[in-house]
């Protein structure tokens, strides 16, 4: 079942420009708060109405501006996840769960059990929204998605109300259902390691302006822009410009640096923290380097470096904590290898 979306609309400081088709696959929009994410599926799912453009599910028309069609939300069979997870307070698990069930009474009551079961709610199943917790609820809304036998699923920032253990174990749980899922779902984060764990390809939105869609690994193996970069992690970028086919100048860092290739629309250059390598002398892609700050994390050191005797920007390195231990232990002057083919070379 394939969902093709092409449409615009005005917002208060850019136009949404939404243009993708997805099929039987979990696909991720991945930005920043208030880029577009969360619109672009409430005008899927008939909450808002786009300016121009059409969306069709299934070689069926939910939306087209030009011949005036604007399916009401409950014809287009969309089940929609909202951030705040929308369950009816008035009503218990069971009655939400049973609300949005289809079939005759039998069926709808062998999926409120089903879905009970699945989401561990058969304790809470006569507790009302209000007697429950953050993470009950949303598998409530889970559950009563499901039941609804959606064709298409909408997930809109699904976990981002949950502290970090709760969200793993429904991260978890949510895998299951999307790899047993036989339809389409929407991924809506900002969170880049929930959109790689769960989705198949993913497309950054910036300030309304969708950029091309990847397969997750491409995306995050070699993003092409300077947003996609950031998104998906990046912490070090410099503005670049091009020296020849394989060379160019990293700005900010003041270093001249081999790449893979060079094309014509160059502006920046960055890599990973933990892809950074220190070295004992001089060589290609090698520069000296002196320390700025150094912080230990949980389980790593985060080493802040720089251009030894300039004033360029710090760069962060990211490795275990014996091995910078080591080289403190060590004393030996520091030299930074960039490996060229883990640099990204990036359009604005």
């Amino acid at each position: 079942m394939e969902l093709i979306v092409r449409i615009k609309k005005k917002l208060r400081n850019f136009t949404l420009d939404a243009d993708f088709a997805v099929k039987d696959e979990v696909f991720a929009l991945l930005g920043a708060s208030g880029c577009g994410k969360s619109i672009t599926l409430k005008c899927i799912a008939g909450i808002e109405t786009p300016d121009s453009g059409c969306i069709v599910w299934n070689g069926r028309v939910l939306f087209d501006s030009e011949k005036k069609i604007n399916l009401a939300p409950q014809k287009r069979r969309v089940g929609y996840l909202f951030q705040n997870y929308a369950l009816f307070p008035n009503m218990t698990v069971r009655e939400n769960i049973r609300f949005a069930a289809s079939g005759t009474d039998a069926e709808k009551q062998q999926k409120v059990q089903a879905n009970l079961e699945r989401f561990s709610l058969l304790d809470l199943a006569d507790a009302y929204p209000a007697e429950l917790s953050g993470g009950q609820q949303q598998r409530a809304a889970f559950a009563r998605i499901l039941a609804s036998d959606a064709e298409l699923l909408l997930l809109d920032e699904p976990f981002s109300a949950l502290d970090s253990y709760l969200k793993w174990q429904l991260e978890l749980e949510l895998g299951k259902v999307l790899q047993s899922y036989e339809g389409t779902a929407l991924l809506v984060s900002h969170d880049r390691g929930e959109v790689y764990r769960l989705a198949d390809k993913v497309a950054v939105i910036n300030h309304g302006k969708m950029e091309k869609v990847h397969e997750k690994r491409a995306l995050f193996q070699q993003p092409e822009t300077l947003a996609a970069a950031l998104l998906t992690g990046c912490k070090n970028v410099s503005a670049a410009s091009r020296l020849d086919g394989h060379h160019i100048r990293a700005e900010d860092w003041q270093a001249d640096l081999m790449v893979a290739d060079v094309p014509a629309n160059v502006k920046y250059v960055g890599i990973r923290a933990h892809f950074l390598a220190f070295r004992h002398q001089l060589g290609e892609n090698t520069i000296p380097v002196d320390v700025v700050q150094v912080i230990e994390d949980t389980f790593s050191m985060l080493v802040m470096v720089r251009k030894a005797g300039s004033d360029g920007r710090a760069i962060r390195c990211e490795l275990p904590k014996r091995e910078w231990q080591q080289r403190i232990a060590a004393g030996t002057k520091l030299y930074l290898y960039l490996p060229p083919e883990k640099l990204m070379v990036l359009a604005g």
